[in-house]
């Protein structure tokens, strides 16, 4: 019998909301399959959701052979036969201009819906020399942006130095030849840290962009959640990022649907993001986590079918306010970082999108030039719908 052509398929999970747990479950049992067929003789799975369900995955899912969670990177390691070391350098799968840079893991706060806390831990920073051992090596492999995350940015650095120093760090980083650009991603909205915006506004490394997901306006949703700041908080914190970082383009998520969510709430949501107009907005329907606070205590009392309306709402009216944002760059001329060439058109971003997640600016060229990725042009935007531009290089 011939010997299966890899030794190992390993599967890093997801165990947050539903949907995600299902695309991971999905995705092992085509490993179950693979395994059936004689393609692999090992199948491996770990992360999130083995981290969240080790006790009941080995029994459901009997065909793999070793369950390992998000935190047994060694014991993995060890299984696999490889060495247990501290990583600074890794294979790169997106493209070559950026990569992310994970400054910190878990999370110290305790949102009533999230399950991070008790699935990732408590929130533990990266100390800023391995960080800044990590970005050398990948600037070395020609990336220019970072995109800097964690489950909560804001609070990098506490555990370690006595006080939040992503603002340092920052500054640590953007003094590395090679680095272009810094984003800052998953920020959380309480107490947020004035030097970082010092930062966004003077450091021209540092990206005038920032994700920072609000969730919700309404103070009974607020409480229910647990997030620990109320609606004129909010608004507050949304005009002095607006006045300190002139320009800044603003991401945030929010959740319809929450217990406690009736009609007036929902309405107090709707008016607030067309208040805010953000340029990004990302939402999804509450989802109720076995084991967070909220499903203990708190009752699921907006039916699916009204919450799909309210999202398709909501996202009705983020449409419009993406496309005036859009329309108004028009004529603009703008730095772009070139991702991908697709038939002939690059794919751009400006420091105002962020990959995966926001729209792209799309340039056409009669010079489709591999090299080109990874490297920054200058562009005049010429068209735009409600997510992707397009523009000509200069």
């Amino acid at each position: 019998m011939q010997d299966p052509p890899f030794d190992y398929l390993l599967y890093n999970t997801c165990g947050f909301i539903g949907d995600a747990k299902e695309e991971s479950i999905q995705a092992v049992l085509d490993g179950v399959r693979a395994k059936g067929r004689g393609d692999v003789s090992n199948l491996v799975v770990f992360g999130c959701l083995s981290q969240r369900y080790e006790a009941q995955m080995p029994s459901l899912i009997p065909e793999v052979d070793a369950w390992y969670g998000a935190r047994d990177l060694n014991p993995l390691l060890r299984y696999l036969g490889a060495p247990a070391s501290k990583f600074t350098s890794r294979l790169q799968e997106n493209p070559r201009g950026y990569a992310y840079l994970k400054i910190s893991e878990g999370c110290d706060r305790r949102c009533s819906y999230c399950a991070i806390p008790f699935i990732r831990g408590a929130h533990r920073s990266v100390p800023m020399e391995d960080l800044e051992a990590e970005a050398r090596q990948l600037v070395s492999e020609g990336v220019s942006e970072l995109i800097l995350i964690a489950q909560d940015t804001t609070f990098y650095g506490l555990d370690l130095y006595g006080r939040r120093t992503l603002a340092s760090l920052l500054e640590r980083l953007s003094a590395i030849d090679g680095v272009e650009r810094l984003r800052i991603h998953y920020s959380y909205p309480t107490d947020f840290p004035d030097d970082v915006l010092e930062q966004m506004a003077h450091n021209p490394k540092v990206c005038k962009y920032l994700d920072i997901p609000l969730q919700h306006i309404s103070d009974r949703v607020l409480d229910n959640m647990h997030r620990h700041i109320d609606s004129a908080r909010t608004r507050a914190l949304i005009n002095k990022l607006r006045e300190k970082v002139p320009g800044v383009v603003l991401r945030t998520t929010m959740i319809v649907g929450h217990p406690g969510e009736g009609v007036k709430e929902f309405a107090e949501l709707m008016d607030f993001v067309r208040e805010a107009r953000f340029e990004r907005l990302g939402a999804f329907a509450y989802s109720e986590e076995e084991g967070t606070w909220g499903a203990g205590h708190l009752k699921d009392d907006v039916p699916d079918e009204e919450k799909r309306r309210r999202l398709e709402e909501l996202m009705s009216v983020q449409a419009d306010i993406s496309l005036n944002y859009n329309r108004s760059r028009v004529g603009s001329t703008v730095r772009v970082l070139v991702d991908d060439i697709v038939n002939g058109t690059l794919v751009c971003r400006s420091e105002g999108e962020s990959p995966e997640v926001d729209g792209e600016i799309l340039v056409s060229t009669t010079k489709a030039d591999e090299a080109i990725i990874g490297s920054y042009i200058d562009v005049r935007i010429t068209g735009a719908d409600e997510y992707d531009l397009t523009a000509v290089q200069l």
